[in-house]
């Protein structure tokens, strides 16, 4: 019962590897694009599960007492916290942190080069002009890959609709 609260290595260090997993973690998912962040997939619940396993042995090395879990569990959360109230009140750390929409569409053309760099495939923009009222490319003023992965489309106006 005494080891359950017993930690193998300082405390600080719980923290320090927290910070060091923390952020190299949040980089890899930045680079992994946005449409890894919008669209889970069964491939991505397992990719999450095994990058949760992956670097456990980072956060805790050899410790595995119930106090370094609490406190690396309190760690991340904090991190968390910070880094979101950090993104709400600076528009650099927003970008960053987050990224920025990404044009994907415009005046019904396909940027075929864009949708591959953002692993982007047809069928998902098709999904997307459907799920938003457009039957077809030549109706796209402008589409739009958000931060968080999903696809804005802002159809052309017809003479005498919409706002004007």
């Amino acid at each position: 019962m005494s080891d359950m609260f017993a930690l193998a290595m300082p405390w600080w260090e719980f923290i320090l590897r927290a910070v060091v997993v923390y952020v190299v973690v949040l980089g890899m998912v930045r680079l992994s694009g946005k449409r890894a962040l919008g669209q889970i997939t069964p491939f991505d619940v397992l990719l999450i599960v095994l990058l949760g396993n992956a670097v456990q042995n980072a956060l805790l090395g050899q410790d595995t007492s119930l106090a370094g879990g609490l406190l690396l569990a309190a760690t991340l959360i904090t991190l968390n916290y910070a880094v979101g109230w950090l993104a709400t009140r600076s528009r650099r750390v927003e970008r960053l942190v987050e990224g920025e929409p990404v044009l994907i569409a415009r005046d019904g053309r396909l940027l075929d080069s864009v949708l591959r760099r953002e692993l982007i495939t047809s069928s998902d923009f098709d999904a997307a002009m459907r799920q938003q009222g457009c039957g077809g490319i030549e109706e796209v003023e402008l589409a739009l890959l958000e931060t968080n992965g999903h696809i804005t489309i802002v159809a052309r106006r017809q003479d005498g609709q919409g706002p004007g």
